[in-house]
């Protein structure tokens, strides 16, 4: 027999929380393997010729085209200053308030970890390089959990500060940007460059996030509900009889609840809740019981 009984809106609670996974790759094989997909590539402040100085260990790009994308993106607010360019007018106010920290004119999006104030330096001279490790989204979630990047070649380890920067030691060599997956050295010295981007033998870990989210539905039943039980060991007579023993037929019966089902509008059944022990329904007051499913 199958009994059904609808919940109300009050009855379901939604609740988004973040969920952390630990990666851990070593060795270029593991790390630039199809299946994770990071790659790494050198960007240098040159002409752009089609097909030529081209860089990247899974897929090949432009030097060029990678370091003016990297500027663009995540330097155009920090080419004249670690802190930000000078404000494009002087006159820009408002209510009387010139518009920025410290007089600085943020300009352009450039995917801020936090409302500090910014610490970037990128390389501007002819032939100056950088170096980029790009982790797919499909590896890294929603964005990398700060402070939790880390990655070693063979004459550094380079890890994030929790606040956007890269560094070695106790030098800021670079810029990780969480919610892209990119992390990039800007420190301008051409062997560190070439090894983080080279380097065969190499350790690289980090934590990405998701949001998931929890329903929970309160499945309440008052004292006259689901009065039946569905045992077999119920059944007096034969199997397909549906006789029960007579003391299960008395007001004073309260059978035990084992599963919990939760049906669609169709009434199909989507999701079955077992519980720990059998609990035993109460004949003087409403039983409540909570069901978590986490998507």
């Amino acid at each position: 027999m199958s009994v059904f009984k609808s919940l109300t809106t009050s009855d379901v609670i939604l609740t988004p929380f973040k969920v952390n996974k630990n990666f851990s790759f070593q060795g270029a094989s593991a790390v630039t393997a199809s299946n994770v997909g990071i790659d790494r590539f050198r960007g240098t402040n040159i002409p752009y010729i089609s097909g030529s100085s081209t860089t990247g260990q899974i897929t090949t790009q432009s030097q060029a085209l990678i370091y003016n994308s990297i500027k663009q993106l995540y330097y155009t607010n920090y080419l004249s200053g670690s802190n930000g360019s000078p404000a494009l007018t002087s006159s820009i106010q408002i209510d009387g308030v010139r518009v920025g920290q410290n007089g600085i004119q943020p300009s352009y999006e450039n995917y801020l970890p936090n409302t500090l104030l910014a610490d970037r330096y990128f390389p501007t001279a002819s032939n100056d390089i950088i170096g980029v490790m790009s982790i797919p989204s499909n590896v890294f979630g929603e964005y990398i959990k700060p402070g939790t990047f880390s990655y070693t070649n063979t004459i550094a380890t380079y890890t994030d500060n929790g606040e956007g920067g890269l560094i070695s030691g106790s030098t800021k060599v670079g810029d990780i940007i969480y919610e892209h997956g990119m992390v990039i050295m800007t420190e301008n010295d051409s062997t560190r460059t070439n090894r983080f981007v080279l380097d065969s033998n190499v350790t690289c870990s980090f934590q990405s996030t998701m949001t998931i989210y929890e329903s929970q539905y309160k499945c309440t039943f008052s004292p006259n509900e689901y009065t039946y039980t569905q045992n077999p060991s119920a059944i007096s007579g034969s199997a397909n009889s549906g006789v029960v023993y007579d003391f299960l037929t008395g007001s004073y019966f309260q059978p035990y609840v084992t599963t919990v089902g939760l049906y669609n509008n169709a009434n199909q059944l989507v999701a079955v809740g077992k519980l720990s022990q059998p609990l035993q329904s109460s004949n003087v007051t409403d039983t409540t019981i909570l069901v978590n499913l986490d998507l």
